[in-house]
């Protein structure tokens, strides 16, 4: 069986889709930073579908990223002619189809210039990051800009050689405006609450570090679309290009993916768009009410559910919501502590998205695994779930349930499930947080000691209270019983 590209997708399966457009009537309109499985099952399978039905032709996608790991995934992408096979995995069966709306992959350079020449052409009108939560360099706690941070200062003192993606945007924006190219809109797909206004702060911030002008400019004429972004995607791994393989394609990066979308967009795009509602997507002028129920009921409860799986070594998001305790614990929280700070949104009840999650989280033939929803705890949780906890503090309600989570996720960091076995490192402050964790064995408010995750929230007493009193718990009975007792409400 040969590797996929263009000239072999005749010889596909009849029962695999694939494009029904030419490669040579397409011309680019987006570049977007980080190729990861999310992009390629989300934007690209949209903007994919649109050129299905003969529209957006002119908004191809040209690959980036900025990172040395990039250059792996630009070389597999590129000898199979940027084409992908996303498996659709629905609890009863799966099905495959090949999309194309990827023409190229910029080279990953250490100064960056080939994306930032690429960004500056004038056909580009679009560009779109994927770069995780914690990649905007925001402080979680403040959420201000964090202009001290060695990349940005290498990016404000070295403009034109820039490491960060945010550095080449600004670099290849200077360009555009000295040859009249005009602005671009720049569009976040991260799981952030107002991503598109984080995103609009952290290049306009670091074009004020050494050229204020630019970044009025900046501000003024390019666009920055908050968006709610949906799709769970898991890792790709050899059992994902052995399934690829045995439904008939030779893909060295597949992308399996649940069978549902959903992506709802701040209609601002200061150069165009491609029309991405006719094939699903929703424009709106409020997309607030969206992010905020998707995260913190659907992301929040991922972070819910991971650090105690992972102590108690369940491997796969669907094995916890098949654990009674954990299951139940999940919807408690939820149910209970997080729902009466959500509101509804037109056709979805907070109600009715936990339904809709709670059946999402239990698709067996999603094989999403705890470890990957576990990544980043310093970035998700400042950002998913203790800004409920602040809300149910303020408002006098019950936070028995996050303070649980919290401790959890402690104990979690400690590195070593209840089986003995080692918790590998998962979060980029990693070593920071296992120290602390293991403090908060003896001392447990110790962990809440991180002002860089937790702010206030540290000295908060009914929080701190419970917290201590629930990881004291997790250490002296395990974490089944913890989870237990909460559920009985004692």
């Amino acid at each position: 069986m040969r590797g996929l590209s263009r000239n072999r997708l005749d010889h596909l399966p009849k029962t695999i889709k694939r494009p029904l457009y030419h490669r040579d009537q397409m011309t680019p309109g987006i570049v977007h930073i980080g190729v990861g499985n999310f992009h390629r099952a989300h934007q690209s399978w949209y903007t994919h579908r649109l050129m299905q039905e003969g529209m957006a032709l002119d908004w191809a996608v040209i690959g980036a990223g900025v990172r040395p790991y990039d250059c792996e995934m630009r070389d597999r992408l590129l000898r199979q002619d940027c084409l992908t096979t996303l498996i659709e995995l629905a609890p009863n069966g799966a099905s495959a189809e090949v999309i194309g709306s990827m023409i190229d992959y910029v080279p990953v350079e250490t100064d960056n210039r080939p994306l930032i020449t690429r960004m500056a052409a004038q056909d580009i009108r679009i560009v779109s990051l994927t770069v995780t939560e914690s990649g905007y360099y925001i402080d979680p706690v403040t959420k201000s800009f964090d202009q001290d941070h060695p990349d940005i200062r290498h990016d404000a003192e070295m403009p034109e050689t820039p490491s960060t993606a945010f550095g080449a945007i600004v670099a290849a924006l200077k360009i555009r405006r000295q040859i009249g190219a005009g602005p671009f809109a720049v569009q976040s797909c991260d799981n952030l609450l107002g991503n598109g206004n984080v995103l609009r702060q952290t290049v306009v911030s670091l074009a004020r570090l050494n050229d204020p002008d630019l970044a009025d400019w900046i501000d003024g004429n390019c666009s920055f679309p908050n968006s709610m972004v949906d799709c769970i995607v898991p890792t790709t791994g050899s059992k994902e290009r052995a399934l690829a393989a045995d439904m008939g394609v030779t893909d060295a990066v597949p992308v399996t993916h649940e069978n549902f979308r959903q992506w709802v967009i701040e209609d601002d795009f200061c150069a165009g768009r491609p029309d991405w509602d006719k094939v699903g997507a929703t424009f709106t002028t409020d997309v607030h009410g969206f992010e905020t129920q998707k995260i913190r009921i659907l992301n929040a409860g991922h972070q819910i559910l991971a650090a105690s799986a992972e102590v108690m070594g369940i491997e796969t998001v669907a094995k916890a919501m098949g654990h009674e305790t954990l299951s139940a614990y999940f919807a408690k929280v939820v149910q209970e502590e997080i729902l009466p700070f959500v509101s509804a949104v037109p056709g979805m009840s907070p109600q009715d998205y936990l339904a809709l999650t709670q059946r999402r989280f239990s698709n067996p033939a999603i094989v999403d695994t705890i470890r990957r929803i576990a990544f980043d705890g310093s970035s998700r949780h400042p950002g998913f779930v203790l800004p409920t906890v602040r809300e149910a503090m303020d408002a006098g309600a019950s936070i028995e349930g996050l303070a649980l989570v919290q401790a959890t996720w402690s104990r979690m960091c400690l590195g070593t499930r209840e089986d003995g076995s080692t918790i590998e490192p998962n979060d980029p402050l990693w070593e920071q947080l296992s120290a602390r964790a293991e403090e908060a064995r003896k001392v447990p408010r110790r962990w809440l000691e991180m002002r860089n995750i937790y702010g206030d929230l540290g000295s908060a007493r009914r929080f701190v209270e419970a917290f201590e009193r629930w990881l004291g718990k997790i250490y002296k009975d395990g974490m089944d019983s913890a989870l237990r007792e909460y559920l009985k409400g004692i």
